[in-house]
C-alpha cells in the first residue's frame, strides 16, 4: 500500500477516533485492504455544491469524522462574513445515517456560538431552502445524496438567500475546509443550547406558501376528483407531497404502497431516481390499473419530479425532463396571460443545457428568458441580479427540476407535483391530456427533441481521457456534424463564443464552465459537458423539426430520433 495511505490509516488509527471507526478499519486491514486503499487515498472532495460519497470509515468517505471537518470549515468562514451573529437551518432526507449527520452538523455548528435550527425529522431540501430565507439565517446545510444508490451520503451547503454557495462563497469555503488537517480540529459539542427544533410550524408556513403558486383553483375544484398516483420513492416526498395535493383541493390521491415508506436502503429501486422508468416501475404499474390521469414521482430529497401520461395510443410514457419543464414553463405563462396578470417585466430562466423550445415559447409571447449555467444555484443567482428590476416566474432545467415563483432558491418537487396536477386538471377540463398539450405545442412552436448520453472512462487515466477528448473538440473543432454546417462554437470554459465559417468571435458573458457547444445550421444543438467529480462525460442533443398536425406526431418523432442517432454515429460517440 502506498505510503501516503499507510501514514493516514495510521493516524486514524493512533488518533482520536471512536472504538468502532478503529474496529472496521482493521477489519479492512484484514480482510480488503483494496477497499481500504480506496477509503484513504484522497481525502473526499468539498466542491462548490459541499460533500457526496460512499458512507464508511475513512477520508474518503462520509462519516462523522469528514462531515465535522467540512462543518468546521464552513462554520470559520459563516462567522468571518457575519460578525454580528450566525443562524443556520439544517434538514435531512431519508438516507442511512442523514439523521446522524444531521445532528453531527448541528452540534459542530452550536458548539462554534452558532444558533441551529434543526428540523425534528426528514424534510424536504426545498423546506430548508424555504427555512432559510423564512428565519433569516446566514446559512443551511442538507444531508442528501438526492437519486444516488443507497451506499451515498451527502452534504449541501447554502448560503442566506437559500441558494447553494456561488461565487465567491463556493470557492471561499472550500478554502476553509482544506484548512482543517485534522479531526481534533473540530469543536464537536458544547453548545447543545444553540439548537432548536423546528417543524410543523414551517411545513405550515411553507405549504401556504406552495398553495398560493396555484393559477386555477376554480378549475381544482371542477376537477377535485382527478385521479392521481404518487409515490416519493422511499423519500421525504411522503411528508408535503399528500398534505399539499390535499390543499390544492385535490381529493383522489392515490400513494403507491409499495413506495410509500421512508428508508434509506430503497428496497424496491437499483437507483431512487425517478428519472429511471425503473424507478417509476411501481407507480406505472398502478396508474394504468386504475386509468389514472397523471403519474408524479419524486427522489428522496424531493427536490427532482417525474410526471408519467397516457400518450396517445393511452400507453403509459415518463415524460421526460426537457418536456415537463415545456409544459410547466407554457402553463405558467399561458395562464398569466389569460388570467390579466402578466407584466411587462416577467421572466423565465433556464440553463445552456436545456431545450431551446423554452426559448421560443418565451419569446412569442414576449417574456424575457435567461440561459444560466447548469444548476439551480445560478438560477437562484440570475434572479438576486434581476431582482427590483424583473420579475421572475420559474426557473427549470432538463434535470427533472423545477423552481416556480421566488420563495425559494432551490428546485423543489413538492410545488412542482401540485403545479403539474393542477395542469393536468387545466388539459382536462379541455378535453386534452398532457401528452396532448405537449404536441400542440410541438404544432405550434415547432417539434424539439432531446436525449442525453453519458460515457463513463474507467480506470485512474479515465479524468485525463476526457480532458483529451474536450481538448480535441476545443482546439479542432468539427465543421460539420451530421451534413449540417456548425455556425456557432460556445466556449465556456474560454467564454467565448464563435462562428468556424467567419472566424467571428464574441464573449459569453456567464461564468467559466468546462462546456462546449456546437449549434448546427439546422438548428440542432449538441452539448459536452465532463463531470467534475467523476470520470463522466454527457452529451447533449437537441434536434429541432416540424410538425403540421398531431396525426403526424408518431411519424415525425421516429424521424428525430434517427436524426439523433444520426448526430451521434457522426461524432464517433
Amino acid at each position: 500500500m502506498d505510503a501516503a495511505i499507510l501514514a493516514k490509516v495510521d493516524a486514524w488509527l493512533s488518533g482520536n477516533f471512536d472504538a468502532a471507526t478503529k474496529d472496521e478499519i482493521r477489519k479492512l486491514q484484514a480482510e480488503k485492504p483494496d477497499e481500504l486503499a480506496d477509503a484513504f487515498y484522497r481525502n473526499l472532495e468539498f466542491g462548490t455544491g459541499g460533500l457526496r460519497g460512499l458512507m464508511g470509515v475513512g477520508t474518503n468517505r462520509m462519516n462523522k469524522y469528514t462531515v465535522g471537518m467540512a462543518t468546521q470549515g464552513y462554520a470559520n468562514y459563516l462567522r468571518q462574513c457575519f460578525p454580528g451573529g450566525v443562524s443556520v437551518a439544517i434538514a435531512h432526507d431519508s438516507r442511512n445515517n442523514s439523521r446522524f449527520f444531521a445532528e453531527t452538523t448541528a452540534n459542530v455548528f452550536a458548539a462554534n456560538g452558532i444558533k441551529v435550527y434543526l428540523f425534528e425529522a426528514l424534510r424536504p431540501t426545498p423546506e430548508l431552502s424555504y427555512a432559510i430565507r423564512t428565519l433569516k439565517c446566514q446559512g443551511g446545510v442538507v444531508c442528501t445524496a438526492s437519486h444516488n444508490p443507497k451506499e451515498y451520503n451527502g452534504y449541501k451547503a447554502y448560503w442566506d438567500d437559500g441558494s447553494q454557495l456561488v461565487p465567491p462563497h463556493d470557492k471561499n469555503v472550500i478554502a476553509e475546509v482544506e484548512k482543517i488537517h485534522s479531526a481534533d480540529e473540530v469543536k464537536w459539542s458544547g453548545g447543545e443550547e444553540n439548537i432548536h427544533l423546528i417543524g410543523k410550524d414551517m411545513d405550515e408556513q411553507y405549504m401556504e406558501m406552495v398553495k398560493g403558486l396555484s393559477v386555477y383553483p376554480e378549475i381544482i375544484e371542477k376537477h377535485k376528483d382527478l385521479k392521481i398516483v404518487y409515490t416519493p420513492i422511499h423519500g421525504t416526498g411522503i411528508v408535503l407531497v399528500p398534505p399539499v395535493l390535499e390543499r390544492f383541493g385535490f381529493r383522489n390521491v392515490h400513494i403507491v404502497k409499495e413506495q410509500s415508506v421512508p428508508d434509506g436502503n430503497f428496497p424496491t429501486v437499483v437507483y431512487p431516481n425517478p428519472e429511471e422508468s425503473e424507478a417509476m416501475s411501481y407507480g406505472l404499474k398502478q396508474a394504468e390499473a386504475m386509468d389514472a390521469d397523471i403519474l408524479c414521482g419524486t427522489d428522496p430529497d424531493a427536490d427532482r419530479l417525474a410526471i408519467g401520461v397516457k400518450d396517445s395510443h393511452g400507453k403509459w410514457v415518463l415524460m421526460n425532463g426537457n418536456q415537463t419543464a415545456v409544459l410547466a414553463f407554457n402553463y405558467l405563462i399561458e395562464a398569466r396571460k389569460s388570467k390579466g396578470i402578466a407584466g411587462p417585466d416577467d421572466m423565465v430562466i433556464t440553463t445552456i443545457v436545456t431545450t431551446p423550445m423554452i426559448d421560443a415559447i418565451a419569446a412569442a409571447n414576449q417574456v424575457a428568458c435567461y440561459r444560466v449555467l447548469t444548476g439551480f444555484k445560478w438560477i437562484a443567482e440570475m434572479i438576486r441580479v434581476k431582482e427590483g428590476k424583473e420579475n421572475y416566474i420559474i426557473g427549470g432545467e432538463e434535470s427533472f427540476g423545477l423552481m416556480i415563483g421566488d420563495k425559494i432558491r432551490d428546485k423543489d418537487g413538492i410545488s412542482a407535483v401540485a403545479l403539474l396536477c393542477e395542469m393536468a386538471a387545466y388539459e382536462k377540463e379541455k378535453g386534452r391530456s398532457l401528452f396532448e398539450k405537449m404536441v400542440d405545442l410541438y404544432v405550434q412552436y415547432g417539434f424539439y427533441k432531446e436525449n442525453l448520453i453519458s460515457i463513463t472512462k474507467k480506470g485512474m487515466d479515465g479524468q485525463q481521457q476526457i480532458a483529451a477528448m474536450m481538448e480535441a473538440y476545443r482546439n479542432n473543432p468539427p465543421k460539420t456534424i451530421n451534413g449540417s454546417a456548425v455556425v456557432k462554437l460556445l466556449d465556456y470554459e474560454l467564454r467565448k463564443g464563435s462562428d468556424p465559417r467567419t472566424g467571428e468571435s464574441w464573449p459569453i458573458d456567464l461564468p467559466k464552465s468546462n462546456v462546449l457547444q456546437f449549434e448546427l445550421e439546422d438548428g440542432s444543438l449538441i452539448s459536452a459537458r465532463p463531470s467534475g467529480t467523476e470520470p463522466k462525460i454527457k452529451f447533449y442533443f437537441s434536434v429541432k423539426g416540424r410538425l403540421d398536425k398531431p396525426a403526424d406526431f408518431d411519424r415525425v418523432n421516429a424521424e428525430m430520433d434517427t436524426k439523433i442517432k444520426a448526430i451521434i454515429a457522426d461524432m464517433n460517440l
